[in-house]
């Protein structure tokens, strides 16, 4: 008689840990969660399924579980990934990850290339191979793509989510008009590859990717996420409209020439903050810090997909 629990064992030789947000973007995940879950099994995954419940549990269980699995997979947006990527780091687990992006803006997918259809980026977590990817060290803390600070860098974090969910890159561009009174001058140094940058700014941002907010796109040809360099995009206070005319079209056409844009790239970043500024990692994790160092954890991710 043929020993079912043996041939099961050996069907499913591998462990999935897939974590669920059941609220990012358009809620509509769940309807797609048993066929996420066959399609890792039929690739010989015994799968575990979490839903996360609140902010930060998606880190937790990446955190404390995530060691026992072969793949980690997630469902979410840049804020979930985020939770994940800072649980395998706080674990310094080296484990394949899957991501399955259905965010609002979802802008490490769209720097990376994922789909932002679930059944094909289920489909590619199962047949794609792995890419290495650095990952940013800010402080304690960690990011997948993008830390920022200043004008917009708060807009994923504080825009409402059913706004977000309903207009998608519209509701950012409408939270920004509504709110630019808050924008303000931030007087800071930035200290990099041997040289100063001190100036006010009204943003700025160190990221490991083609795009940031749905809304700047870095120049293809330029940024390596495997290369142990992060950008640096710095923009000062304009004084003028012209001013904030020449800083529009230079973001717009990626030419960053412009002398009110700083940019550049490098290992190690130090920024000395005023005090109580607020930086947002992956637009959803806003943290305060007076000095920061800024670094990679080169080649930690191992996304597949």
């Amino acid at each position: 008689m043929e020993d079912n629990s043996l041939s099961i064992k050996n069907q499913y030789a591998k462990r999935a840990l897939l974590i669920i947000n059941p609220v990012s973007g358009k809620k509509t995940i769940i309807k797609y969660v048993p066929n996420i879950i066959r399609t890792l099994m039929d690739a010989g995954y015994l799968v575990t399924t979490v839903v996360t419940s609140r902010r930060g549990e998606a880190a937790d269980f990446t955190g404390e579980l995530g060691q026992e699995y072969d793949l980690v997979c997630c469902t979410g947006g840049d804020g979930t990934l985020n939770e994940v990527v800072t649980g395998l780091a706080n674990a310094n687990a080296c484990i394949p990850l899957g991501y399955i992006p259905c965010g609002s803006t979802n802008d490490f997918a769209a720097s990376h290339g994922l789909s932002v259809d679930i059944p094909s980026a289920i489909d590619a977590i199962v047949t794609k191979d792995i890419r290495t990817l650095d990952i940013g060290c800010f402080g304690e803390s960690y990011f997948s793509y993008v830390a920022a600070f200043g004008a917009f860098s708060w807009l994923s974090y504080t825009t409402d989510q059913n706004m977000k969910n309903k207009l998608g890159h519209t509701a950012y561009i409408l939270d920004a008009i509504k709110d630019v009174y808050k924008i303000k001058p931030i007087h800071l140094k930035v200290t990099a590859n041997g040289a100063e940058y001190e100036d006010d700014y009204i943003f700025g941002a160190v990221c490991n990717s083609t795009s940031i907010a749905g809304t700047i796109v870095l120049p293809s040809n330029v940024v390596d996420t495997n290369d142990g360099k992060l950008e640096v995009m710095l923009i000062k206070m304009p004084k003028t409209i012209l001013e904030l005319d020449m800083i529009i079209r230079g973001i717009f056409s990626q030419d960053y020439s412009c002398p009110l844009i700083d940019f550049f790239q490098a290992g190690e970043i130090e920024i000395d903050n005023p005090p109580g500024l607020e930086w947002a990692l992956d637009g959803e994790c806003k943290v305060a810090y007076d000095k920061v160092l800024i670094s990679t954890k080169r080649s930690f991710l191992h996304l597949k997909g």
